[in-house]
């Protein structure tokens, strides 16, 4: 079949009209839609490989999202034990601790299927602590001397 056979035969009129319907300000878009068509056909695997690819970058993520969060709740249960056992820390422990505090308690609300009831309490426990402190003024000095007072 010639050119001049399809465009007599009703190829050109099909032409044609894929043509002014692409260019008019209609959303039906049949030459951009034939190449999709043929980029998805063409790309099938690459965008499946792509698409695992994602998916196991996702993974990886949350993993080691995880991973952070349990050693911010880690920090969290072995500084809640030091408090237990009496041991004095200094305004900047509790400083460091209240951030991990933060961003644990961040990561939970953002990751409602995250584990959360370990270290509920040792929070609590380490506001309460911490609250105590800064009523009493009784925070260890981290080896520095007093501050003077004045008047003396």
């Amino acid at each position: 079949m010639s050119v001049q056979e399809i465009l007599l035969s009703g190829g050109g009129f099909l032409f044609v009209l894929m043509t002014l319907v692409q260019i008019a300000p209609i959303k039906v878009n049949p030459w951009s839609a034939i190449a999709k068509a043929i980029g998805r056909a063409i790309n099938a695997d690459v965008l499946k490989d792509v698409s695992e690819v994602k998916k196991t970058l996702d993974d990886h993520i949350r993993v080691d999202d995880e991973r952070n969060a349990d050693a911010h709740r880690t920090r969290i249960l072995q500084f809640n034990n030091e408090l237990i056992r009496q041991l004095k820390h200094t305004r900047e422990d509790f400083i460091e601790v209240l951030a991990e505090i933060d961003f644990y308690e961040k990561y939970c609300r953002e990751h409602p299927e995250y584990p959360n009831s370990r270290a509920v309490h040792a929070i609590a426990n380490i506001e309460r602590v911490y609250d105590d402190r800064l009523k009493k003024g009784d925070f260890a000095d981290n080896g520095q001397p007093p501050p003077e007072r004045g008047g003396e």
